[in-house]
């Protein structure tokens, strides 16, 4: 069992997808489904990783922000009425927590180096945030197959970037997405995505990348590319098609936008 339990593709696929769709299933009429990504995210933790936040590495901060955007995610979704004005907050605050994780690191790089980095990393967060808060919370099916083809892009580069530990963590937060998904493909009724699904998706997957990328081996480029996924989702499908037919053709476009920063990272 224990061998079981220690392959990767448990701790960062199949025990994440399960928790996803458990947490997805119990919590979706009560319009909280999207925290199935997070459910996803912290078994992936609970494998790879613990959950000791001291000393507060970079890493570390990462997860402790993971767990800190669903309940941002919450209070947007119910205390607040979302906007833009909204959207733009929080992706400035997005920017400034992925510079907050990173300091540490870029402060002890050549100045050149630390400007590209730090600035692809800001620029990324904020934008994955901003623009996905706006165009996709409201859309169950795009965000689901955006935070799919996200997630599993951003794991699959990490790793190819030399960070398994990251690239499992990514993978995860994909497969939770997944689990986001799946019911709305089966029962053909879309659900609300919102701030609680979205924030913590996007974060989540930009800080991964960007770890990927100033701790790794991850080119920047890699990283930019990644954050275009997103506007995948958003291209044109069938309005008369079945939702799960709609799900397959928006999750194809996020694979080939994916795909292209993974080729590029390779």
């Amino acid at each position: 069992m224990n061998d079981f339990f220690n392959h990767p593709a448990v701790q960062g696929g199949v025990a994440p997808f399960v928790a996803g769709l458990v947490v997805a299933l119990a919590l979706g009429r009560v319009r909280l489904a999207g925290l199935a990504v997070v459910a996803a995210f912290g078994t992936a933790v609970f494998f790879v990783s613990d959950f000791t936040f001291t000393p507060l590495t970079v890493t570390r901060k990462i997860i402790l922000l993971g767990f800190a955007a669903p309940i941002i995610g919450m209070l947007a979704d119910f205390a607040f009425k979302p906007t833009k004005i909204g959207a733009v907050l929080l992706a400035l605050a997005g920017g400034a927590a992925a510079l907050w994780a990173f300091w540490p690191v870029l402060t002890q790089k050549e100045a050149a180096q630390a400007w590209l980095l730090g600035g692809t990393a800001l620029a990324c967060v904020a934008w994955l945030i901003g623009f996905s808060q706006v165009y996709l919370s409201g859309h169950g099916v795009r965000a689901g197959a955006a935070g799919l083809g996200l997630g599993l892009g951003t794991g699959i580069a990490a790793i190819i970037g030399a960070s398994a530990s990251y690239g499992l963590y990514a993978i995860a937060l994909g497969v939770g997405a997944g689990a986001f998904l799946l019911p709305q493909m089966i029962t053909g009724k879309k659900t609300e995505a919102g701030a609680t699904f979205m924030l913590t998706t996007a974060l989540i997957a930009g800080l991964i990348a960007a770890g990927a990328m100033v701790l790794a081996d991850l080119r920047w480029y890699s990283v930019l590319v990644l954050a275009l996924v997103p506007v995948a989702a958003t291209l044109p499908v069938p309005e008369k098609a079945p939702l799960w037919l709609q799900a397959v053709l928006v999750s194809l476009y996020t694979f080939v936008v994916a795909g292209v920063a993974c080729a590029l990272s390779w």
